[in-house]
């Protein structure tokens, strides 16, 4: 089933356990608007709130992914709508790493700046062997200074500061050797690889696989200690769910689980 306003900037669509939101911008090579921002954002958690989704794809209408922010809103603005714009492009990331389904960037086409970024916050990217990647705003002096969060934390220091310090693209095979993307493919076959990471995260229970997600990020960033004590707990509590008891009583008796999601 499809959602499509007139003239919406993102499109949405349930496809089995998936649902899929697709920029809706070709003509301005999906350049990332205030609006479009907004919209994506409660696609995200319009869609993350129907249990039915065991997984959201973002990809784009058109010859590219994304551009990355729309200069064209961006000119002689007051420092307001400045605030404003990065103040949702940040709350967009966030919800990405918050929600409890994986998010999937699959992308053709160019990826840059703010575009960039969206692939980069995204938990797992499938990229067209054709598409290229690039933080191009030092060029035109604006530093590409939010997406540099995302990036660097997927890539490293080094080579993001390579990307952010010149502006230079690299091309699709270069961003999964960095660790940007999980599969490069032929531009034929990224539906297939795409559907493959979603029905594969669909075979396991739904609360398992937020309460992974959540566990994550959280202790991504925390020291080695502070990541134990705080996965520890997690697992403690985890094994005492309705789903990791089904689900070690299935592998034991050599059964397939039934998920209740609890």
């Amino acid at each position: 089933m499809s959602t499509v306003a007139p003239g919406a900037t993102v499109l949405v669509r349930e496809d089995g356990p998936a649902a899929r939101l697709t920029l809706n911008r070709p003509d301005k090579r999906n350049a990332l608007s205030l609006e479009l921002m907004q919209d994506l954002l409660d696609a995200l958690q319009r869609v993350s709130a129907d249990a039915g989704t065991r997984a959201v794809v973002v990809d784009a209408a058109g010859p590219a992914f994304s551009a990355g922010h729309d200069l064209g809103e961006m000119v002689g603005c007051d420092a307001r709508f400045y605030q404003r714009l990065f103040d949702v492009c940040t709350q967009l990331m966030e919800t990405i790493h918050r929600l409890p389904q994986p998010v999937i960037a699959k992308v053709h086409g160019i990826a840059t700046a703010a575009g960039c970024q969206l692939v980069a916050a995204c938990d797992l990217a499938v990229a067209a062997d054709s598409a290229r990647f690039a933080t191009p705003g030092v060029k035109i002096g604006l530093f590409c200074s939010t997406p540099m969060v995302p990036l660097s934390r997927a890539i490293g220091r080094k080579r993001a500061l390579e990307m952010l310090l010149t502006g230079r693209p690299i091309d699709a095979p270069t961003a999964l050797q960095w660790g940007l993307v999980n599969r490069v493919v032929p531009a034929d076959e990224l539906d297939a690889e795409v559907d493959g990471l979603v029905d594969a995260i669909a075979r396991s229970s739904p609360l398992t696989v937020a309460i992974g997600k959540d566990a994550f990020y959280s202790q991504i960033e925390l020291d080695e200690h502070r990541a134990y004590d705080l996965t520890k707990a997690v697992m403690a509590m985890n094994a005492r769910t309705d789903d990791a008891q089904e689900g070690i009583s299935a592998f034991l008796e050599k059964r397939a689980p039934q998920w209740r999601g609890s």
